[in-house]
This record gives C-alpha cells, sequence and structure tokens, in this order.
C-alpha cells in the first residue's frame, strides 16, 4: 500500500493528538492543605468552642471569610488543567479555568512549531499562565514544551508531558517547523 499523507486521508478537523495536565507540585498541595487546615482549627476553636484563635485574634466573620477563600483557591488548583489537541486546522489550547473554550491557533499562523526543553522558573518564573522574556507560557509540570512561533513574531510555550508522541505526531503530519 502506497503511503498517503494523513491530513488529506483525514476527516474534517480530526483529532490526532490530545493531552490533559494537572498540576503535579505536591509542595504547592501541601501548602494549601496546611493553611485550610490551620484555618478549620481556628475556626473550631474559636467559632464553635468559643476560645480565642492566637494572640491577635481575627473576627469571627473574618475568619470564616479567610477559611472560605483558601478553600476556594484550594479547589481552584485541584480544578487547573491545560488541554492541548491537535487537528488537522491547526493547534488548540485551553488552561481552564483562565479558558473556558479552546484558543484555535491555525496552522497558517505558524512560521515555527517544535518541541523544547525549558525551565519554567528561568525562563517564565514559574508555572501556570505566565509571560517572560520568552513570550506567553501555559504550562503545569515538566521541562518540555510546544514551542509556537507565530507569523507576527510572538512566541507561546504549551508545556507537555507527551513530547516524544507530540513530535511524531507533527512530524507525521508534516508541521514540525525549526
Amino acid at each position: 500500500m502506497k503511503w498517503q499523507n494523513p491530513i488529506s486521508m483525514a476527516t474534517h478537523n480530526e483529532v490526532l493528538f490530545s493531552e490533559r495536565q494537572k498540576f503535579k507540585q505536591w509542595w504547592l498541595f501541601l501548602g494549601l492543605f496546611a493553611v485550610n487546615g490551620l484555618f478549620l482549627f481556628g475556626v473550631y476553636k474559636q467559632v464553635f468552642k468559643g476560645q480565642q484563635f492566637g494572640d491577635k485574634p481575627m473576627s469571627d466573620s473574618g475568619l470564616l471569610i479567610g477559611t472560605g477563600l483558601t478553600m476556594l483557591m484550594t479547589l481552584l488548583f485541584l480544578n487547573f488543567r491545560l488541554d492541548t489537541v491537535i487537528k488537522t486546522d491547526g493547534i488548540y489550547v485551553r488552561f481552564f479555568p483562565f479558558h473556558i473554550k479552546y484558543r484555535q491557533y491555525s496552522w497558517s499562523n505558524l512560521k515555527k512549531v517544535y518541541i523544547r526543553k525549558y525551565s519554567a522558573l528561568k525562563e517564565y518564573g514559574g508555572w501556570g499562565l505566565r509571560f517572560g522574556r520568552n513570550g506567553k507560557a501555559f504550562n503545569v509540570s515538566g521541562n518540555e514544551g510546544l514551542q509556537l512561533e507565530f507569523n507576527n513574531g510572538k512566541r507561546l510555550l504549551v508545556g507537555t508531558n507527551k513530547a516524544e508522541e507530540l513530535k511524531s505526531i507533527l512530524d507525521k503530519i508534516g508541521r514540525m517547523k525549526e
């Protein structure tokens, strides 16, 4: 059987690659759970037992609001996810909850697309939705990413934990441009 180009064989907008990532920084969750535990203990002691929590306690309502906010922050971090999808018409990325809908980057707007190693701390100041000297980044873990360089000169790095699989798909469809 003669080899055929996957793009010409693909149905309209077929999904060729998909990845979902979540934060894996255990120290972040450990810290958030510790803060939640401290606030919950404070609420128990001060609001339910009637004993002052700390040398300079905040009001009961302030303590309840603080507890609610730290719990919401933890819930938010638990729900962060980075979704990357490669389709025949382009690259789709969603960093939930910042992006409710996928952002589409069509092949015609991309000058370069390649996999590279990076340092989240040195290049972007950490993980998440970041802005750094090398452009914008969406990353949640690891040190490998899909680098997009647009025709207008802007850059976006999308973190991946499936670098080899992603590179293979991009090579197969002829979209790897370094």
